[in-house]
């Protein structure tokens, strides 16, 4: 089963608005779904960049979203705790929540979104790694959706 993940920002393919990259306010995108499974218990959602120079580079990792949340507002804080209840894990920049597209000259990188309905809500504390979280979900993932942006440095 599919998730249907967009954003009212950009769409499938199209560059990310500045003002969600490093070179910008570095805000994080809008973000809606639907399509989840009725027995979703609650969502995940990571942001990877598979065109970083090292490989993939992590943007973004949020976990435990309850399962009424189908949309995440433009700017979600830096916190530890977000939505009420959802946790936000450490990116590759080494910080907690969202950092933007940020990458360096050349051509654009594809900047990956990517949505998990799980079965089971996880035990990882905040600022859990990419990794972390990948293994946290392996046999739990009922559904998933992705949206791919892209940006170059200007």
């Amino acid at each position: 089963m599919a998730i249907r993940l967009t954003s009212p920002a950009f769409t499938e393919g199209a560059s990310i608005p500045a003002r969600h990259t490093c070179y910008g306010k570095d805000l994080s995108p809008p973000l809606k779904w639907r399509g989840a499974p009725l027995r979703t218990r609650n969502f995940a959602l990571t942001c990877d960049d598979p065109d970083a120079p090292g490989g993939d580079w992590v943007y973004w990792v949020l976990y435990n979203i309850p399962p009424s949340v189908t949309e995440i507002p433009e700017g979600i804080p830096l916190k530890e705790v977000v939505l009420n209840s959802a946790k936000q894990g450490l990116n590759d920049f080494r910080r907690i929540g969202y950092g933007g597209p940020c990458p360096p000259p050349g051509g654009p990188h594809r900047y990956v979104f990517k949505l998990y309905a799980l079965n089971t809500e996880l035990s990882l504390k905040p600022g859990a790694a990419m990794r972390d979280l990948l293994r946290a979900m392996e046999g739990n993932i009922l559904a998933e959706g992705q949206l791919k942006g892209t940006y170059k440095r200007k």
